[in-house]
C-alpha cells in the first residue's frame, strides 16, 4: 500500500465519536461480542466516489439530481447531494488507507441506472413517466470516509463499518465490501 494525498468529503464523525458507536452498550454491543469478539481497535478509511447529474422525468416535470457511486464496485449505497461538493466540504489528506477506483464508465452507468431507478420506484413507480434516464459523469471524484471497527473472536477478524458522513452504522453488505478488500 502506497502513501497519496487525495480529496475527501469532510466527515461528520471524529475518532472518538466512532470509537464511542463502536463500544456502545445495549444489545447491538452484545450481539457483536457474542458474534465476532471484543473490539480491538479502530481504523478510519476512504473510498472513491464519482459523481452523476441524473435527470428523469416525474409527475409530468423534469427532475434532476446529484448522485456519487462508489468507484470500486458500485455496491454501496448512494449518496445524493444538492449540489456538487465545493472545496470548502473537501479536505486534502495524506493517508495509504484508500481503495483503489476499479469500475469502468460502462459498468458504473449501468449500475448507478439500476439504483437510481430503485430509488424512483420507492417515490411511487406511476409518477416516473418514463424508464429513459439521463445520466452525466460530472468531472469530480472525491473519496467519503468510514470508520472500521475491528473485532476478533473464535479466530477471526471481523469488521463493522461507520459511515463518517451520514453518522450511521452500515449493514452486513459493507462489511463484506471492506473485508474483501482488507483481504486483498
Amino acid at each position: 500500500m502506497h502513501t497519496a494525498t487525495i480529496q475527501v468529503l469532510k466527515p461528520n464523525v471524529t475518532q472518538e465519536d466512532a470509537l464511542q458507536a463502536f463500544s456502545a452498550r445495549g444489545l447491538t454491543r452484545l450481539y457483536w461480542n457474542l458474534r465476532s469478539g471484543s473490539l480491538q481497535r479502530i481504523a478510519s478509511v476512504y473510498v472513491p466516489f464519482w459523481v452523476y447529474r441524473v435527470r428523469y422525468e416525474m409527475n409530468r416535470a423534469t427532475e434532476e439530481r446529484l448522485f456519487a457511486l462508489d468507484a470500486v464496485d458500485g455496491s454501496l449505497d448512494l449518496f445524493s447531494f444538492a449540489q456538487i461538493p465545493c472545496s470548502t466540504e473537501l479536505r486534502a489528506i495524506e493517508t495509504r488507507n484508500f481503495l483503489q477506483p476499479a469500475l469502468t464508465e460502462t459498468e458504473g452507468h449501468r449500475i448507478l441506472r439500476d439504483k437510481v431507478l430503485r430509488v424512483i420506484f420507492q417515490q411511487g413507480f406511476f409518477k416516473l413517466r418514463s424508464k429513459e434516464l439521463k445520466i452525466q459523469r460530472e468531472p469530480v471524484e472525491f473519496y467519503m470516509p468510514y470508520w472500521l471497527g475491528f473485532y476478533r473472536g473464535r479466530g477471526r477478524v471481523r469488521c463493522r463499518v461507520l459511515d463518517a458522513v451520514r453518522r450511521r452504522v452500515e449493514g452486513a453488505k459493507a462489511s463484506a465490501f471492506f473485508e474483501q478488500w482488507l483481504a486483498a
